[in-house]
């Protein structure tokens, strides 16, 4: 299933940068980054369940936010780009 996270992060501090790039780094194990504060990740439910604990315990609830957006298996239909930095597609074949 394709799932869109989306974060703010308050960076107003060190460790709110620190928690920012952690979150970011956390996505990237997943998916890609389609914009700044958000990824497209296309798991399963035991992966997206084990990427929403992840995230969850790396945010402060009190200053920062995360969305979550199931866009189920058949989300293809339902994405529409428009401009650049198109992504590539995640269920291509990888080829080397």
């Amino acid at each position: 299933m394709l799932v869109i996270i989306t974060y703010d992060v308050s960076t107003s501090s060190k460790e709110g940068r620190r928690r920012l790039s952690r979150v970011a780094k956390t996505c990237l194990n997943y998916g890609q980054r389609v914009q700044n504060s958000v990824f497209e990740c296309i798991v399963d439910a035991t992966k997206f369940r084990q990427l929403k604990y992840e995230l969850e315990e790396l945010i402060d609830k009190q200053t920062d936010s995360l969305r979550f957006y199931n866009l189920g298996d058949n989300h293809k239909s339902k994405v529409e780009h428009i401009g650049a930095k198109e992504a590539y597609d995640m269920e291509a074949p990888l080829i080397l």
